[in-house]
């Protein structure tokens, strides 16, 4: 049965801020269709769902849908009025409909799976609380069609899971940008692709997405080639003779320019479309193999005469080159954890003792470390000049602030903007420029996902796996923790930390009592200890085990470079002989020996795994 058509473009453009942002756009929304739409930062996601709404008008093309449609909408940013309430807020919009009264309760359901309080007045909340009760109250109104900017974007994992339960029972159409990958993959059976101002329509969900992706890039690449065949057959036509056959031929010259203009310009848009963000791996900081000890911590906050307990007798160490993901409902002390990790708070008892080496840089999800007023090029250089230093010491090196701003997809045109005109992907990704130049031994990430688009996920998730110092990430962005993490700290309210090692699926597996890939125990030590599978329990992963069988023959290798390159440094004439490749020995033998520390640390975990398993 053909679901009804219940909204639609038919050759839609559009000209936004004087640049030509869609160009012949036509889709179809039918009812009951879970449809994610995806593109880069800038494409023009949210600016077509104001196009759907009927919020902004086309300059040519036709826009239908189906009388008295009701179409709900989130967006990036909430209207509210500041006197009335969550509950008011959330039940305002569905007032006027019959029987609005049965679904009070459906409203309280969703503010407390969200972890909004009701009788709050809306003046009072954090923007991540605005959001919430944003979505709450654009779930509550059940339109016919819901369109949802961003939903996950400070929400924590229990209430991701909700909201993934509600759109899998929701019989409205939806369409949804998202940056989680693990939530479009759970909700979508249709994807919408904004590339270069069209809009390609894949009957399948975001699952199938980079697979049926590649095929329309493949089919795109050939179609190139036949021009290009095209193209050579029409010069080859025209040597030998042009002159003596104008007259009757102006028109086929006439199409041979269009033609090469027409390739020029495809060849142009399919390279930007193929165009990565590559960055130089960035250069090691060495550091103490201890970056931070936690001993019988306990921390706690009292609030209305109620003790809130985060952390009691904690113990844990974090040790050089670790890679650990930071995962807890909202107010579980994932925040406080950091603060104490930072030295920015103090514990109530116990003692938080960190390296002397440590250099700590912090991703703030919140963005106040950028200041609106400055532009693009002032973030960068805060010292002036035209240059962006990266690196430190001995390996720091210069790169001009264009050339720099490019690797990270921006247009060098914008460097001397005001960082208030850009979008929030655009935030996070000159913060993300801006830390990374020179990021130091100690990496801590809040929440760094949130507006990304999956270029930008893809090219930080790859500088992460270079990184060789310690990275701590706090995200409830599930596949992201996945490709990133090797070790689960989970904050679960009232004190309890759970540990594992391995991703979010890892974590998920050793809650739900499934058989896990990896486990250590004890991450974390607390009065309530850590909870352990079953040692029959416990496998040990094909890629781990091939990890802890090739390690040996890696840091022999280390070691016999070592002891060649401290052969040669001993040598007094060396520096006299060649002054560069002295100093080219003299960091390859500090980077091999940060190198052979990290083996060692990860061949003693991997020893832990697999005695469990024995």
């Amino acid at each position: 049965m053909v679901s009804r058509l219940l909204l639609s473009l038919e050759e839609a453009s559009l000209t936004y801020g004087g640049k030509p942002l869609f160009d012949g756009v036509s889709l179809y929304v039918s009812e009951g269709d879970k449809i994610c739409l995806v593109g880069r930062n800038g494409a023009g996601k949210t600016t077509l769902m104001r196009l759907l709404t009927g919020e902004l008008e086309l300059d040519e093309g036709t826009r239908f849908c189906v009388p008295g449609l009701r179409i709900g909408y989130l967006a990036q940013k909430v209207d509210f009025k500041p006197e009335e309430t969550v509950r008011e807020h959330v039940l305002g919009g569905i007032q006027h409909q019959d029987g609005w009264q049965d679904k009070e309760h459906l409203a309280d359901m969703a503010l407390s799976a969200l972890g909004v309080e009701g009788g709050l007045p809306m003046g009072t909340l954090s923007g991540g609380q605005l959001r919430r009760a944003g979505l709450a109250s654009a779930l509550m109104a059940e339109p016919d069609i819901l369109l949802l900017d961003e939903p996950t974007n400070h929400l924590d994992l229990q209430a991701i899971g909700w909201l993934e339960q509600w759109v899998a029972s929701y019989r409205g159409a939806l369409i949804c940008v998202s940056h989680d990958r693990a939530f479009l993959k759970a909700i979508s059976q249709k994807t919408f692709w904004i590339d270069r101002g069209t809009v390609r329509t894949s009957p399948f969900g975001y699952a199938k997405f980079d697979e049926w992706a590649e095929q329309m890039l493949e089919q795109e690449a050939r179609e190139l080639q036949n021009m290009q065949k095209k193209l050579e057959a029409e010069v080859d036509w025209t040597q030998g003779g042009v002159t003596g056959r104008r007259k009757r031929n102006v028109r086929r010259l006439g199409e041979l320019h269009r033609l090469r203009e027409k390739l020029r310009a495809d060849k142009a848009s399919y390279n930007q479309t193929m165009r990565t963000i590559e960055l130089d791996p960035i250069a090691p900081v060495l550091a103490s193999k201890i970056i931070c000890e936690f001993t019988h911590v306990s921390k706690s906050f009292v609030q209305d005469d109620q003790e809130t307990v985060i952390l009691n007798d904690f113990n844990l160490r974090v040790m050089r080159g670790d890679r650990i993901g930071i995962l807890g409902n909202n107010g579980s002390g994932k925040s406080t954890f950091l603060k104490l990790l930072t030295g920015e708070m103090a514990p109530d008892k116990g003692s938080v003792k960190r390296g002397k080496t440590v250099e700590i840089s912090y991703f703030d999800q919140n963005r106040t470390t950028l200041n609106p007023q400055k532009t693009l090029w002032q973030t960068l250089c805060p010292d002036g000049g035209e240059y962006v230093t990266l690196g430190q010491g001995a390996d720091a090196r210069t790169r001009h602030v264009c050339g720099y701003l490019k690797d990270f997809l921006f247009d060098p045109k914008l460097a001397r903007d005001k960082v208030s005109t850009l979008s929030g992907g655009q935030q996070n990704r000159l913060l993300l420029a801006k830390m990374l130049a020179n990021p130091g031994n100690v990496l801590i990430l809040d929440e760094p996902t949130n507006d990304l688009d999956m270029d930008t996920l893809d090219m930080l998730q790859e500088i992460l796996s270079d990184y060789q110092g310690t990275l701590l990430i706090v995200s409830h962005d599930r596949d992201f923790l996945d490709r990133t993490v090797a070790k689960v700290l989970a904050f679960e309210g009232d004190g309890k930390v759970e540990g594992v090692i391995g991703g979010y699926s890892d974590y998920l597996a050793f809650k739900q009592g499934k058989p896990v890939t990896q486990q250590e125990k004890p991450v974390v030590q607390t009065e309530a200890p850590v909870r352990a599978a079953s040692r029959s329990s416990v496998i040990m992963s094909y890629k781990l085990k091939h990890e802890f069988e090739t390690l040996p023959a890696k840091m022999d290798a280390l070691g016999k470079e070592l002891e060649s390159l401290k052969t040669k440094l001993a040598d007094g004439e060396f520096y006299q002989r060649d002054p560069k490749g002295f100093d080219t020995a003299t960091r390859r033998y500090a980077e091999a020996q940060a190198e052979l520390d990290r083996a060692e640390i990860r061949w003693l975990e991997l020893d832990e795994i697999a005695s469990a398993t024995n």
